[in-house]
């Protein structure tokens, strides 16, 4: 199992034929990705990297059944391309393009709403099930299959992540990096939700950043709803208020957005927090440890069978077998007791003082 895409996967390329969508694409395809074909407008029938180009995304959905979309789009066109493909049933579309504008954004949050298809990102590093289906950009060689969820609002983060859980053994089962814009697609809690039902998730690594209150409204998700281990960061931990981070939505203001807020948050609700994302694999590798071993204490003891030495094992058999009356016959008499007791051919014999009533 694994969450949003795996090996049968059908995908499409918006922005097919253009450079990052050519050079993303070849990766994908190296790495295993079920591509089916891409999407250019004015250049349908023609082929490219070996796959069949279309003109809009209902042609490709018609044509190849794909489910899922990876958007290399400029930030202009970038809106229509997520609405085109939601109109078209895509199930999953993931938007890798930054400096989508925040109007189209909220434009495009508010269609999503109402129908079934999933986004991701903008401005993000992509989703990947380790071994079977990598759309975006982040290095595929780094991966491996495991048991770690990790959900990240920054790519870079997602990749540090990703290595150490790598280097301690544990690997991933889906990576899942949201974007750093103010306004996106799926959030934390909607990430976390699939990892809690995912049966070979066993562990999940959140990585937040200032600005905003997802990290807060994702540590009140944990506390009442996710019974698994859950190991966070937060970056900007030094950040000034007021001055925006790398990321659109990273920035302190109003007072609210902190890291120390969503410190406080995550540990309230019982996360385990690390102050550097150095220490996200080992801290998620101890976690684990330690509720295998809490697992391990709490398991039932089998039962050894009692085993007989060699030289008794007849004896033991035949007093298993023997008739239930001989061996009341042959138990020794109880002092005190008003029993009587018959031995073969002698009349029955009462004990002293055990004279008849009257």
């Amino acid at each position: 199992m694994s969450i949003l895409v795996n090996r049968n996967t059908r995908v499409i390329c918006q922005g097919f034929t253009g450079k990052q969508g050519t050079f993303h694409s070849e990766a994908a395809i190296a790495y295993g990705t079920r591509l089916v074909g891409g999407v250019t407008p004015g250049r349908g029938g023609q082929q490219h990297l070996g796959l069949p180009v279309f003109d809009t995304v209902k042609d490709a959905v018609r044509a190849t059944g794909a489910t899922a979309s990876m958007i290399y789009v400029p930030a202009a066109g970038a809106a229509d391309s997520i609405l085109e493909a939601a109109d078209a049933g895509i199930d999953l579309v993931v938007c890798i393009t930054e400096g989508v504008p925040v109007n189209d954004m909220v434009r495009v949050k508010a269609v999503l709403a109402g129908c079934a298809t999933r986004l991701v990102g903008p401005n993000c590093p992509g989703v990947i099930t380790p071994e079977e289906c990598k759309i975006g950009i982040m290095p595929g060689f780094i991966h491996k299959k495991g048991t770690v969820g990790i959900v990240s609002r920054s790519g870079t983060l997602t990749y540090e992540a990703v290595f150490q859980t790598t280097n301690v053994g544990l690997g991933q089962s889906t990576c899942v990096g949201i974007g750093g814009d103010p306004v996106r697609g799926m959030s934390f809690i909607d990430v976390l939700e699939l990892f809690e039902r995912d049966p070979r998730t066993e562990g999940i690594i959140l990585v937040g950043e200032i600005g905003g209150s997802d990290e807060e409204a994702a540590a009140e998700f944990i506390r009442k709803f996710v019974t698994k281990p859950v190991v966070a960061y937060v970056a900007g931990l030094t950040a000034p208020p007021g001055k925006r981070m790398g990321h659109a939505g990273a920035i302190v203001a109003g007072g609210k957005g902190t890291a120390s807020d969503k410190y406080a948050a995550f540990e309230a609700a019982g996360v385990r927090t690390v102050k550097s994302p150095a220490e996200l694999g080992s801290t998620m590798n101890e976690l684990l440890r330690s509720r295998q071993r809490r697992a391990g204490r709490t398991a039932a003891p089998v039962r050894a069978p009692v085993r007989t030495a060699p030289g008794r094992k007849a004896a033991a058999r035949s007093a298993r077998t023997a008739p239930r009356t001989a061996r009341v016959r042959a138990a020794p008499a109880q002092v005190g007791s008003a029993r009587t007791l018959r031995r073969p051919g002698q009349s029955t014999v009462r004990r002293p003082g055990q004279g008849r009533r009257r």
